[in-house]
């Protein structure tokens, strides 16, 4: 049975802040509605509850203009009936209890009111005591005591005791919460009270609000993602990551969970820019101070070393319950530094950590780690839209160009915003213009913001490794371009193992080299950039127009490692070898489909890399042999003959498939290291040379549709590094010898489509083989498979112990089209323990037997 799996990837995206005033007001209307949706914007910084008749002219009249003289826009509200909305689009309230706060009807209602937002949306609230005891508001004593039972007294129907008890609920509540009492600050000195009620609120404003993004395209489904990998309701410290590369919206994400969450915590931080900050001096120093000035609420505190901060940090907050962000981490010591060790937070604090670096968020043992994703289509779209139109759509007439440029930016939000505003209220002519000059040069906002990746890598040998690929192998097999790289001496194995942390490389399904269409555009641009008005004096050269004029003109030099150009085939340019003698120091070279003129006499020395397609010479110069060559790939040449003078002693592919004059294969001697070897569809092809049989490290041989061929070298068949071996479309190879068994590495054999009439008994010693592929093999209608082939298929258990052979591992059997009748197959062909794909179509039989039909139940 074969299970299938699909996964699927959540796209998330952004949402804006809100914007905050301050309004004052003395009243409530009962008749206001239910409280607000955390998604609707706030409106007033703060909402200020008080009894009017006791302190509306004094203390609330002081408070008032203090808050307005700090820069919190206050507007003052003494109509009862427009308190109810006030309240619900408030950030804070502020509860001044006074001695006869409770003898009003309208706070207490607006009380209630106050408690609502409390719980359900997140405000925040602080009680002042003015010349009132805490405990006569909490248990209701007191003056307190006095008011409700007038309240009582006055109410007697039940639904009004019942309304007596939420007051009473709310006041309770209230008073529980941390706040100001004017007897324990500065002495009851009015003026010193309201100004450090002052500096609290605007501090917490401060440290609340933060802005998250102009236009929100739905923010909802990545906090949610989020939230899930906090686990924010246990009482775990929770270390989570988010990383993803440069302009994906790692900063938003964080923000928005910020907003999220802050109000169940004791402390809350976001520490923003942290990379750009600790490169400060005493930039780790100025990190731990301002965790600690956030969270602790108290004057400046001062550090003086990065060891004391530590030790603060634990000492000062290892009981608090506190939500810490640290946004834009590259190196593991801002980590260490602010955030070292669980121990240092209480229970069921959360950190969340932004990087483009993965590896520091498994150094530091982080629960989890979300990956930040582009935009789906849909999304990048309204985006893109918000910022260059100010609508959730394109215009009409800029639709189709809307859609190009959405294409170019590659869903990063970064790009959609920065060239979204740059494109609004710009005519269509201009629009193209910019899309073009895009194509060439990517702009110079974005580049930065995505630069800061790059120029972050340890040393040239991974940036070097970050421009090859971005300029010359996207797309490509990683195990075929990393022995090339590792030719390059970049160390390419580690190299780019750093670059997928750092989220500028990724390897997809298919073991593809992959990278974000900006980034591969940012690499290149920094090449450009070395040259702008010259590319033969740039290290790495790929636009089809910059490479034929370097090679026309003879303009290169010895600052191009690496040359490539993909021409269609039946391009007439022509190129003189010669012109490789300034190119001393060229490591890659991708000619295809270019025609020659003169000869090379001049050694490449240093080049590992080269790829030819419709190579037009029947023999290859010894100019273009070096040394250091690693991969060789003539695809569709005219090569006749292959002759090596020289040791090719690194190379490791040698792909000359389709080359349909060739009729005979090199000699193998002089590539002792050769790896992987693909003669594809070599029409011609009819020798292969027997010292192929010596290459030890040879694991894949493709010789699908040589139609000429008939046979391998004896030696070959005495290989012990063999794994994968093509041989279907060989129309006229008849025969695998006895020593098949010999390939003792084989897992794939693929003998599709030709004239083979026996499998060899010796198959049985293949214990490495799991896909056997015999489809189309007509050689013959009743012998083709041996009269051992029943205990092929038998478990250990079950074979003779007087001749014991190992089991057969075969997962995939294909037998299409073989002319097989009902007692060509074995009759225990459904013992084979290991099958999961059997493909017995289009033969000649009349019944399945019993066992073939066990295997589909």
């Amino acid at each position: 049975m074969v299970i299938n799996f699909v996964l699927c990837t959540i796209y998330l995206s952004f949402t804006q802040p809100h914007s905050f005033h301050v309004t004052m007001t003395s009243s409530f209307s009962s008749g206001s509605s239910s409280s607000s949706s955390s998604s609707k914007p706030w409106i007033y910084d703060v909402f200020l509850s008080f009894r009017g008749e006791d302190t509306s002219k004094n203390f609330t009249d002081h408070l008032y203009f203090a808050l307005k003289d700090a820069g919190i826009n206050t507007f003052r509200d003494d109509n009862e009936l427009r308190s109810g909305e006030a309240i619900q689009k408030s950030r804070i309230s502020v509860i001044l209890f006074s001695r006869n706060y409770a003898n009003s009807r309208w706070c207490l209602e607006g009380l209630v009111k106050i408690m609502e937002c409390w719980r359900s949306c997140r405000q925040l609230v602080f009680p002042i005591f003015y010349d009132v005891d805490p405990s006569d508001v909490r248990k209701q004593t007191g003056s307190f005591a006095e008011a409700f039972a007038g309240h009582e007294e006055r109410f007697v129907l039940q639904t009004d005791k019942g309304k007596v008890a939420t007051w009473r609920m709310a006041l309770t509540e209230a008073a529980n919460l941390s706040g100001w009492d004017l007897r324990n600050v500065a002495d009851g000195h009015e003026a010193k009270f309201i100004k450090k009620i002052v500096g609290e609120i605007s501090r917490e404003l401060s440290s609340t609000y933060l802005f998250i993004a102009f236009y929100p395209v739905g923010i909802n489904s990545r906090v949610q993602q989020l939230n899930f990998l906090l686990n924010a309701g246990s009482n775990e410290v929770c270390i989570v990551g988010i990383c993803g590369m440069g302009g994906i919206g790692k900063t938003t994400i964080a923000k928005a969970m910020y907003y999220e969450l802050f109000h169940s915590f004791d402390g809350k931080c976001f520490l923003a820019n942290v990379r750009e900050i600790s490169q400060q001096q005493n930039g780790h120093v100025k990190l731990q101070e301002q965790l600690l000035f956030d969270i602790l609420k108290t004057d400046k505190i001062k550090i003086g070393n990065v060891d004391r901060g530590m030790n603060m940090i634990k000492e000062r907050l290892h009981s608090r319950k506190v939500l810490l962000i640290l946004d834009d981490v590259d190196k593991l010591d801002q980590l260490q530094a602010i955030a070292g060790s669980r121990d240092w937070f209480g229970s069921g604090s959360k950190i969340i950590v932004t990087t483009r670096d993965k590896h520091v968020l498994t150094v530091l043992g982080a629960d989890r780690v979300y990956m930040a994703r582009e935009m789906n289509d849909i999304e990048a779209l309204e985006l893109f839209s918000w910022h260059a139109f100010r609508t959730s759509h394109p215009v009409e007439d800029y639709k189709v160009l809307s859609e190009q440029i959405v294409d170019y930016c590659g869903r990063l939000p970064l790009a959609l915003e920065v060239i979204g505003s740059f494109l609004f209220g710009r005519s269509i002519v201009e629009w193209k213009s910019a899309l073009e000059k895009l194509r060439r040069i990517p702009d110079d906002q974005i580049q930065k913001k995505l630069q800061i990746s790059f120029d972050g890598l340890n040393d040239d040998t991974q940036k070097d490794l970050f421009l090859d690929i971005s300029c010359f192998f996207v797309g490509m097999d990683k195990e075929y371009v990393l022995p090339i790289l590792n030719g390059c001496d970049f160390f390419a194995d580690i190299g780019l193992g750093v670059l997928t942390q750092r989220c500028l490389v990724s390897v997809n399904e298919k073991n593809k080299l992959i990278m974000h269409d900006l980034l591969r555009d940012m690499g290149r641009e920094i090449v450009r950039a070395q040259s702008p008005n010259n590319p033969g004096r740039r290290s790495r050269l790929w636009i089809r127009e910059e490479v034929a004029d370097v090679l026309r003109r003879n303009m290169g030099t010895e600052a191009t490692q690496g040359m490539a150009i993909n021409l269609l085939k039946g391009n007439d340019m022509k190129v003189d070898l010669n012109v490789f003698c300034n190119l001393q120091n060229l490591r890659l070279l991708q000619l295809n489909h270019v025609k020659l003129a003169g000869g090379c006499e001049y050694l490449l020395r240093k080049l590992t890399w080269l790829c030819w397609h419709g190579f037009p010479l029947s023999f290859i110069p010894d100019g273009l042999y070096g040394e250091n060559l690693v991969a060789i790939d003539m695809r569709h040449s005219n090569l006749r003959q292959v002759k090596n003078s020289k040791f090719l002693l690194k190379l490791k592919f040698l792909n000359l498939s389709h080359s349909h004059y060739l009729s005979r294969t090199p000699d193998f001697s002089r590539l002792p290291h050769l790896e992987r070897l693909k003669l594809k569809d070599c029409r011609s092809l009819v020798e292969v040379h027997h010292s192929i049989g010596y290459l030890d490290r040879l694991v894949l041989v493709n010789l699908k549709d040589c139609k000429q061929l008939r046979r391998l070298p004896s030696s070959f068949w005495k290989s012990k590094s063999i794994e994968i071996l093509y041989l279907s479309g060989c129309s006229k190879f008849d025969e695998l010898p006895e020593d098949l068994g010999d390939l003792e590495s084989l897992t794939i054999l693929n003998a599709e489509d030709t004239a083979i009439r026996q499998v060899p008994s010796t198959i049985v010693r293949l214990k490495n083989l799991k896909d056997l592929s015999l489809c189309g093999c007509k050689g013959s209608t009743s012998a083709t498979f041996p009269s051992r082939l029943r205990s092929w298929f038998l478990p250990r258990k079950i074979l003779n112990p007087t001749n014991l052979l190992p089991p057969f591992h075969v997962t995939s059997l294909s037998l299409r089209d073989c002319n097989l009748s009902d007692d060509a197959l074995p009759r225990d062909l459904g013992s084979l323990p290991t099958l999961t794909n059997l493909e017995l179509d289009r033969n000649s039989f009349q019944s399945l037997q019993r066992s073939l039909i066990l295997i589909y139940l």
